[in-house]
């Protein structure tokens, strides 16, 4: 793999379902080495899982490693809260925007870009269930369109 070669490990597909995604950003994301090898295999989910910030720090909270095979005693609780590397300012920035009501932070995906490992973040608004209606009879009627355009008649 190359210096900024990227490779997507985990992708938190219910996100986009459940929230408005206002804006991303990329965090790193503090590690024992057998979560490292473990996330290197893609033994994670992120499907419950949503960061917040305390003290002046963010972290990640519901993200599942599997332990991993060979890391014996080295193994850590699979569930644990971890740390996400961002600059002050971008938290900051990002304390602005939790602070206004119905915005929170969600992990969307993890990724190895080069030999590191990143989160990417969003700041993101829950979609009501009419929300959810509307995308899923937009996205039904794109698909309607395409097949219509392609001729091609179910």
């Amino acid at each position: 793999m190359g210096k900024d070669s990227i490779k997507q490990l985990a992708v938190n597909r219910k996100a986009r379902h459940d929230y408005f995604i206002e804006e991303t950003y990329e965090a790193g994301i503090e590690l024992t080495g057998t979560e490292v090898k473990s996330v290197r295999k893609g033994s994670l989910n992120l499907k419950d899982s949503y960061a917040a910030i305390s003290k002046g720090e963010i972290f990640v909270y519901n993200m599942h490693i599997s332990p991993y095979e060979q890391g014996n005693r080295y193994n850590v609780d699979p569930l644990r809260d971890r740390k996400l590397l961002m600059h002050k300012r971008e938290i900051a920035k990002l304390i602005g925007y939790i602070q206004q009501k119905g915005y929170t932070l969600v992990p969307l995906s993890v990724y190895l870009k080069g030999s590191r490992v990143k989160v990417e973040l969003a700041v993101a608004k829950g979609k009501l269930l009419h929300d959810k209606r509307n995308d899923m009879a937009e996205r039904d009627a794109k698909r309607e369109i395409e097949r219509q355009f392609r001729g091609k008649e179910y």
